[in-house]
């Protein structure tokens, strides 16, 4: 057997020149850097929110960082899942609309439920005292 008849094909998966255009994308060096810095933010801003507290309501705090937590899946899908509008035929755009759907019900249900916990638990009652 020849040397060549073992060697990897040069373009392509199969080795019949298909170019990688019409498959999905893979992410650069720069393109995963801009996810990153853009995650470090959107983390880093709504630890502040709480932290320094220049929001003086607790319920507008509440919404702008479940806002940026659905921000940053979103580029956290962009960035490092590599989905877009059109790879797939549409389907990574219904997995998005998805994901947003779920992530806001367990979001807003998650705060619903500690609100009425908070709001309906006896003034004065402490967790080792008997009723």
């Amino acid at each position: 057997m020849s040397s060549d008849s073992h060697a990897a094909p040069a373009h392509g998966h199969d080795g019949h020149g298909e170019s990688h255009a019409a498959g999905p994308s893979h992410g650069t060096l720069r393109s995963y850097l801009v996810g990153f810095v853009l995650s470090v933010i959107l983390t880093a801003v709504p630890f502040w929110l709480v932290m320094a507290r220049p929001i003086a309501s607790n319920e507008i705090t509440a919404v702008a960082i479940m806002a940026f937590a659905v921000v940053q899946i979103v580029v956290h899908m962009i960035y490092f899942l590599h989905m877009d509008f059109h790879s797939e035929g549409g389907w990574t755009m219904m997995a998005l609309i998805f994901t947003l759907v779920i992530v806001f019900i367990a979001l807003s249900g998650s705060l619903w439920v500690m609100y009425h916990l908070d709001t309906n638990m006896m003034p004065g009652q402490t967790m080792g005292q008997a009723p």
